[in-house]
């Protein structure tokens, strides 16, 4: 617990300042102007702040000061940035206005302060959107003004995530998810590696706190092999390094809890079978025009001693990521049997890495002399600006939208002339024949792809020459919406599809009112908004093209105003059973689930016993997960607190957030999912019923199986008592012979 000492705060306060001032004068010497502004700064935000105390009961000062610190110190950012960072929650929290902080410092730094200032309360938002989203557009329009808007909102977000073991429970599930939802995505796009690894622990620390402290444990008995890694290992390649003259640096790293995790999840393998957990960088002192040549010695010097994988070897120096990042990586054998990762990379190399894209606005801050070209993240900012602009859209749709770019990898291709044009991977050709002119991809019929002809839906690979070929007479449809894949391609179709759809609008309307005629139902504006929320559409064209193209029927029209019709009960079944097969379905049997649920499973903070409460058929929580409520269409669903859909609302909508936690001694079957791959052989099916059924007496829903090639892949669906209960199952079946992979769902 936090002790009040007033006397022992002000030292503190004073020697954070002071390590604040001595950091910024070792990234670059500070002028007296910038002195003293960075302390008109501080004692502007100290004497706003007087008085007030974060919820761990220390000074709020401590908080502006730390950021500041993170800015100067793990981005690399100058004076600027850490008056920015100091002011950054005066004008939200205090009575400091916005004018204010522009007469005092300048118009750049109201900009950013206003940038980096959440929404008000008071602002309307959209039904549709949610003062989260509308708060994620604000900060990324900024962002597009001035990129020191993102990088202090990453600083901010990295010490509150830090300090969030002082906050509520639902709180921190709130913070996290919203950290994982666009802060860990913009970290990685912006390059700043190490505060998105950072900020990725911290988010399954608190979602996912079992799992987390598994992983962690283990890594932390690796500290043995570690040692064994210096002598066998690291020792070697620095005599290797110092044989042939290097001046360097070597730095070693063990991977990440997170990383080990997902590691664990993508490739299905325990932890004692990930390769590449140990990796050494080594970052070489050479001058600018020899980089290239030089780390290529290197990499040939660690080749011919260890034999690398040559699957794993990354040339990001030939071509950078669009990031800016540099570096050779390859992995190798080493003597002990294990795989190390190496990067070899120079010192300006290591600074993108570290810093980032940041590193570029630090060098022209330095350096405002010289007329440099745009930098990677300029490039970028620009080019989502148009997108963020577009007002029609709600605040949720274009934060959406932009996250799809932040994780995307990207590959170069060739026009005929030799042009470059750098696309996401997994691009089609009619991506590519958007990004060269709207009018190419609306009339696109295929391409030559290295002089062969190939469909617009043919996937782009990386190096290819691409020949767009067109016609008049070709014009988009709505099957184009699913071949196409980057965000102006999508744009430009639906345009051109809305225009189109505009010459249905007759038909459909005289369709909607003879299905009104003949269910008795009055043609008003109501009644069209009703179908229209019904089937979540956003205009009237849309829904009149959906009638006139039979997409919606009389029957769906009937439902929407709930008139009962008849099922064909055999179709209804076939649709359960094929759900089991359905990977991206997240409502398996969701009404045999809700016969096992209890609104008296569950304990609940604050006035809620007028919800009902459900477990979420998506996670399928069992008794002993970690669980939090939504509320969601009048009812509290419940879900495992590192569901990708409870963090995505919670990111989204902290006002539907309630704190729940299962009721002691409550004895209840839940439905849950258990996957699991195996090499096929006589018997397998009845090992495993038995296992199921006999030894641990649970009572299965479904199950399927299939074999393909001698391997077995099955689902079981089936009724467990808590997660105690699950756990056994998964260890039980996971010693069965052949049995490879065991995975709750």
């Amino acid at each position: 617990m936090y002790v009040i000492d007033e006397a022992r705060e002000e030292q503190e306060i004073q020697a954070k300042y002071e390590e604040l001032l001595e950091a910024c004068r070792k990234n670059s010497p500070l002028t007296d102007k910038q002195e003293d502004e960075i302390f008109r700064a501080f004692s502007l935000a100290k004497k706003a702040h007087a008085g007030t105390r974060r919820k761990s009961g220390e000074p709020y000062i401590f908080h502006p000061l730390a950021v500041a610190l993170i800015a100067v110190q793990e981005v690399g950012l100058g004076p600027i940035a850490v008056i920015c960072a100091l002011l950054h929650d005066v004008v939200e929290d205090t009575d400091i206005t916005l004018d204010q902080i522009r007469t005092i410092f300048g118009e750049r730094v109201a900009v950013i302060v206003d940038g980096v200032t959440k929404i008000e309360d008071v602002m309307v938002i959209q039904h549709t959107s949610s003062k989260q989203a509308e708060n994620y557009r604000k900060i990324l329009l900024s962002m597009c003004n001035d990129a020191y808007v993102i990088f202090l909102k990453i600083c901010d977000r990295l010490h509150n995530m830090r300090t969030l073991d002082s906050m509520k429970d639902t709180k921190k599930l709130a913070i996290s998810s919203e950290t994982q939802y666009l802060y860990i995505p913009l970290a990685h796009r912006l390059g700043l590696y190490a505060i998105k690894t950072e900020l990725e622990e911290l988010v399954m620390k608190y979602t996912n706190p079992d799992i987390y402290n598994e992983i962690a444990a283990l890594i932390q008995k690796e500290s043995v092999t570690k040692d064994e890694l210096e002598e066998k290992f690291s020792k070697r390649v620095r005599e290797m390094l110092d044989k042939n003259g290097y001046k360097y640096t070597l730095k070693t790293r063990i991977k990440s809890v997170y990383s080990c995790w997902k590691k664990m999840e993508r490739k299905g393998v325990k932890f004692d079978q990930i390769f590449d957990l140990f990796a050494i960088r080594i970052i070489l002192d050479v001058p600018k025009e020899n980089e290239k040549a030089e780390c290529f010695k290197v990499y040939s010097l660690i080749s011919s001693e260890f034999p690398p994988d040559p699957s794993r070897f990354r040339d990001w120096i030939s071509t950078p990521k669009t990031n800016g990042y540099e570096s050779l990586q390859t992995t190798v054998m080493t003597p002990m049997g294990k795989w190390v990762e190496v990067q070899i990379r120079t010192e300006r190399m290591d600074l993108i890495a570290e810093k980032g894209m940041a590193a570029h606005f630090l060098y022209k801050e330095a350096h405002p002399e010289e007329h440099m070209e745009l930098s990677p993240v300029e490039v970028w900012l620009q080019q989502i600006r148009s997108t963020l602009e577009n007002t029609e859209k709600s605040a949720l749709d274009l934060v959406e939208e932009f996250k799809e770019t932040l994780y995307t990898k990207e590959i170069y291709l060739f026009t005929p002339k030799g042009d470059m044009k750098k696309l996401p991977a997994h691009s089609t050709v009619l991506d590519f024949a958007f990004a060269i002119h709207s009018n190419l991809g609306l009339h696109c019929m295929g391409a030559k792809v290295n002089g062969k002809v190939e469909p617009i839906s043919y996937t782009l690979r990386a190096g290819e020459q691409v020949q767009v070929l067109t016609s008049r007479k070709t014009h988009p449809t709505e099957e184009w919406l699913t071949i196409a894949h980057t965000t102006r391609a999508k744009e430009a179709l639906k345009d051109a599809l809305r225009d189109q759809r505009k010459g249905y609008r007759d038909e459909g309307r005289q369709r909607l009112e003879d299905i009104f005629m003949r269910l008795h139902i009055r043609y008003s504006t109501a009644t069209i908004g009703q179908v229209k929320r019904f089937f979540d559409l956003k205009s009237e064209v849309d829904l009149f093209f959906q009638l006139a193209m039979g997409i919606i029927t009389e029957n769906d029209i009937a439902q929407c105003f709930g008139r009962v019709i008849s099922p064909n009960h055999n179709t209804y079944f076939m649709g359960e059973y094929t759900s089991l097969f359905d990977k991206s379905s997240t409502a398996i049997i969701h009404n045999d689930y809700a016969s096992a649920k209890t609104q008296q499973s569950f304990l609940l903070d604050g006035d809620y016993d007028k919800y009902v409460t459900e477990p979420a058929p998506c996670c399928k929580p069992v008794q002993g997960d970690h669980v939090v409520g939504i509320v969601s269409e009048g009812k509290i669903m419940v879900h495992r607190t590192n569901c990708k859909i409870a963090m995505d609302e919670m990111a989204n909508h902290e006002n539907r957030i309630v704190r729940a936690r299962w009721r002691p001694g409550e004895h209840v079957a839940f439905l849950t999912g258990v996957a699991f791959t195996a090499i096929d052989r006589k018997g397998l099916l009845q090992e495993i019923t038995r296992i199921v059924s006999e030894e641990m007496d649970l009572n299965m829903r479904a199950i399927t199986l299939e074999a393909v090639e001698g391997i077995v892949r099955g689902i079981i669906m089936l009724y467990v008592l808590n997660l105690d209960n699950l756990n056994h199952l998964l260890d039980n079946l996971e010693a069965l012979e052949g049995v490879e992979e065991v995975r709750r769902l």
